[in-house]
């Protein structure tokens, strides 16, 4: 396991110290010119206290700023080699892990009750090296390439002016953005407010590729339901543990852990044979879509136990760095636009936030030794020695010079383009939201969802999006959009 717990550097029965190790003096008292006199620049303890104070905050994530999680362990209880060669999925096999489970668009000080989607991340500390899955606590997303991704962040964040949040920005983007009514739908239900993060299931949301030992190609969506059964808020109450308890679901997995009650989530998948993706009636690399089960049915894996809190939120939690790039042998990545452009962003956005060497830190690190020929950069900690920094080399230091086709790829061919995918026989951007309101949600459902929208068009939403919410909705379902507008009509008078 990686280094968890405080630095063996940290002494707590040892006189204060400088960061260099000296003792100080004093942690209470600046040195000045008497008592009353003024205070004195080379009072190297206070310039060094108040430098580092400066410092101490980092930028937050945007998006999936406010969260925090735990560690545990992923035990593989099933066996599923037929698909897969990753030693981290082979039967009896446990692996150390992290979750992290957050918002999406509040900032660092947001109430944790506020309806948003949930972030769901999850870190496996593997014998090939980390193995991250970054999904959501929901299936689908609101767009489908990324290069719409920052304008749905913005849309969800503050206004230019004001700096307020504003629900007609939100909708504005929502209708000129019809791919968005699978996962508004979903957010708009009852899912959209989860009662803790214990109770609410995870989902990749993406699809991944996994690898068999003759090389076989499968495509694989992960979904980790929980155990302690999905329940929820109604609004009224989510309104009241904002103002309450801003970290309620924080507070409530550390709470849990501390007293022995260990949250578990079983781990399965969906398995779609490789050649099978040309030809399914919904475009499987489409994020806003999912695999309806009746076609392929989850195949149980395992489950996994988060049974430790972090011992400092900072180091643990906040500095995780999570990442949809961090692969490993039997596993890969898909034609899913949304993923190969978060492979390229989420490492990047944490090299801003973090520093360069990120993957030095503790909470960051693998736990099997690296040949990396990356070097220097900010705040290095480990090193090469003086081994050669280059490759090929001719003294010994091992280096890779593989070729050939990959066994994790996957076959393209044509122009290059700036289009939208392919349809598929089924492809539409209301199809599956509409299944999902009028086939899975109850008559009650239905009806919160039609509060719950209603309610946020009341928060100042305006001509000309108030219009085009009530046809978006009305693509969706047509009872539903209906009602949405009459309710609100009603209401707004």
């Amino acid at each position: 396991m990686t280094d968890l717990d405080p630095t063996t550097h940290h002494d707590s029965t040892r006189p204060s110290t400088t960061e260099a190790g000296a003792p100080r003096q004093s942690d209470a008292h600046s040195l000045s010119i008497g008592a009353d006199g003024p205070l004195l620049l080379h009072d190297v303890a206070l310039v060094e206290k108040l430098a580092r104070f400066d410092r101490e905050r980092i930028p937050e994530r945007s998006p999936h700023a406010k969260g925090s999680g735990a560690f545990g362990e992923l035990e593989i209880t099933e066996d599923v080699s037929q698909y897969t060669s990753a030693k981290v999925f082979q039967p009896g096999i446990k692996t150390p892990m992290l979750a992290r489970f957050s918002t999406v668009a509040g900032e660092l000080g947001s109430p944790d009750t506020w309806r948003d989607v949930r972030g769901f991340a999850l870190r496996f500390y593997t014998q090939d090296g980390n193995f991250d899955i970054v999904g959501n606590n929901t299936p689908t997303f609101f767009v489908r390439d990324p290069m719409k991704f920052p304008d749905f962040i913005h849309s969800q964040k503050r206004l230019p002016d004001s700096g307020l949040r504003d629900n007609n920005m939100q909708w504005d983007f929502w209708t000129l953005s019809p791919e968005s009514a699978h996962q508004v739908s979903y957010l708009m239900g009852d899912r959209g407010l989860p009662k803790t993060w214990r109770n609410m299931n995870g989902y990749s949301s993406h699809t991944y590729q996994w690898i068999n030992e003759a090389g076989e190609r499968f495509w694989v969506k992960y979904h980790f339901l929980t155990e302690q059964g999905v329940e929820n808020l109604g609004n009224d109450q989510a309104d009241l543990l904002a103002g309450k308890d801003g970290d309620f679901h924080r507070r409530d997995l550390f709470d849990a852990i501390k007293a022995g009650d260990f949250p578990s989530w079983r781990v399965e998948v969906q398995i779609m044979p490789y050649d099978d993706a040309k030809t399914y009636r919904f475009n499987p690399f489409d994020l806003t879509k999912t695999w309806p089960k009746a076609d392929y049915p989850r195949i149980p894996v395992g489950r996994f136990t988060l049974n430790q809190n972090p011992v400092n939120h900072f180091a643990q939690i906040e500095q995780a760095a999570f990442s949809p790039s961090n692969t490993v042998p039997g596993t890969g990545l898909s034609p899913d636009k949304m993923l190969l452009g978060r492979v390229f962003s989420y490492p990047d956005a944490q090299r801003n936030r973090l520093g360069t060497n990120f993957n030095q830190l503790p909470v960051n690190r693998p736990i099997v030794p690296t040949n990396s020929y990356d070097k220097e950069g900010a705040m290095q900690f480990f090193h090469s020695g003086d081994s050669p920094v280059y490759a090929p080399n001719s003294y010994g230091r091992a280096y890779q010079d593989e070729q050939g086709p990959v066994d994790n790829g996957w076959e393209a061919d044509g122009e290059m383009v700036r289009a939208a995918y392919s349809l598929h026989a089924e492809d539409d951007d209301f199809g599956q939201a509409h299944t999902l309101v009028r086939d899975v949600y109850s008559d009650e459902q239905r009806a919160r969802l039609v509060e719950t929208v209603v309610g946020s068009l009341l928060g100042g939403v305006r001509e000309p999006v108030l219009s085009r919410v009530f046809e978006y909705w009305r693509q969706i379902d047509q009872e539903v959009g209906d009602s949405i507008e009459a309710t609100y009509r009603a209401k707004a008078v």
